[in-house]
């Protein structure tokens, strides 16, 4: 069965850093994109916005203007696992981190929304 797991949350201060895993079993991350998404603690999941992703194949990738310059996805394949290294962390990151998986993506132009495979979430808190 197809899955994603995510793990790395936690509390920070702001400033601070983390470092969050995607990892995915009952598939290989070969041809698809991961991305990142956050639903803030205001919003309904269906309200999450993805912030970063990147082609497995080709390591390309888009970020959004939230955390351009502070965080940076990465890909092992040889563990088949995404990451995401968030530094500078501030309030506003606070949040539920979700991975999600969609093969044969063009992001380009961004990271779209509809994706085939989700993780559960992990809990992302840096208080103000």
């Amino acid at each position: 069965q197809e899955r994603l797991v995510e793990s790395g949350g936690g509390l920070v201060q702001p400033g601070g850093s983390l470092r969050l895993s995607c990892a995915a079993s009952g598939f290989t991350l070969d041809h698809y994109v991961i991305a990142w998404f956050r639903q803030r603690p205001w919003e309904e999941r269906e309200e999450r916005d993805a912030i970063v992703c990147i082609s497995v194949d080709d390591g390309s990738t888009y970020y959004y203007d939230s955390v351009k310059g502070r965080f940076t996805i990465s890909r092992d394949n040889a563990k088949n696992t995404v990451f995401l290294q968030m530094n500078n962390l501030n309030a506003d990151d606070t949040g539920i981190y979700y991975c999600a998986a969609d093969q044969f993506r063009n992001i380009a132009g961004g990271c779209g929304l509809w994706y085939d495979y989700w993780g559960q979430g992990t809990q992302v808190t840096v208080p103000s």
